[in-house]
């Protein structure tokens, strides 16, 4: 069974000297690494019980602007029957590990360890830990934008386990497992993950109009970040504005991959 990292918690010990830190933020990207999301990063939140989150992105004027994404950890009965303020805001949900009984439009559904949960604006969901153990999920929320002729799509309920990766053209080494067809313009965003087996890479420096949230599941890599290469593991979190040039060499003896938010299937708005 597949392993999904998470953050541990926790605080170093008090006599241990306070290392260089790796944590980077820039006008083009931030890299937050697994040892940065400790007890005292985590925020509580409105309408949950037993909960905690680990807030990872929020729009930033100037910076990455259409998505917010959290980690949450839910102890033995936590949950929410509000878990969302913005009644325009979709959502994906990813699970880490243990098991959420989620609940939409009235009807029950258990989420183990790889399940995946694509809720529109329009549902009426919420969510509860109904094990004797934590479990721990990846949420992230984008406000919908409406578009001509095109209603929302509907609730998608699968799993990594379910999803057979989509090779790259030309390679057996980088794949994406695609939960929603990307042909389907009715979805304004994707949350995929994106597997390197060990040797694969992203051949070219990237640069598009995307903003990008990639949480590592597992594995390591060195990844582009507008000028530079950066070590990143399972745990870290790399967040990316539009047009920041991207590139990867999967390291180490197994699989990189990584969740991976994109905004997608939109005109640019031409507001300021």
């Amino acid at each position: 069974m597949t392993a999904y990292a998470f953050p541990a918690g926790g605080l170093p010990d008090q006599d241990q000297q306070p290392a260089d830190s790796e944590a980077v933020f820039t006008d083009a990207y931030a890299v937050l690494p697994a040892g940065t999301m400790r007890d005292i990063t985590t925020s509580n939140l409105p309408g949950w019980r037993d909960a905690r989150a680990w807030i990872l992105a929020r729009p930033l004027s100037g910076f990455a602007e259409t998505f917010a994404q959290y980690a949450v950890e839910l102890a033995p009965g936590g949950g929410s029957d509000i878990p969302e303020p913005d009644a325009q805001a979709q959502a994906v949900l990813f699970v880490a590990s243990g098991t959420l009984r989620l609940t939409i439009d009235g009807a029950r559904h258990d989420m183990p360890a790889g399940g995946y949960a694509y809720l529109p604006h329009t549902a009426r969901w919420h969510l509860r830990n109904m094990t004797d153990t934590p479990a721990r999920f990846h949420w992230i929320r984008k406000r919908y934008a409406p578009a001509p002729d095109l209603p929302p799509p509907p609730v998608l309920l699968t799993s990594d386990q379910a999803v057979t990766p989509t090779p790259m053209p030309g390679t057996d080494r980088w794949a994406t497992s695609r939960f929603v067809d990307p042909a389907d313009t009715r979805h304004d965003m994707h949350v995929n993950i994106v597997t390197f087996q060990p040797g694969g890479r992203i051949p070219f420096a990237e640069t598009h109009v995307m903003e990008h949230g990639l949480y590592v599941l597992e594995g390591t890599a060195r990844y582009l970040l507008n000028t530079d290469w950066v070590s990143v593991g399972a745990g870290d979190f790399m967040w990316l504005r539009a047009f920041c040039p991207q590139a990867c060499i999967a390291t180490g003896d197994g699989p990189f991959r990584y969740l991976l938010y994109k905004d997608v299937n939109r005109h640019p708005s031409l507001a300021l």
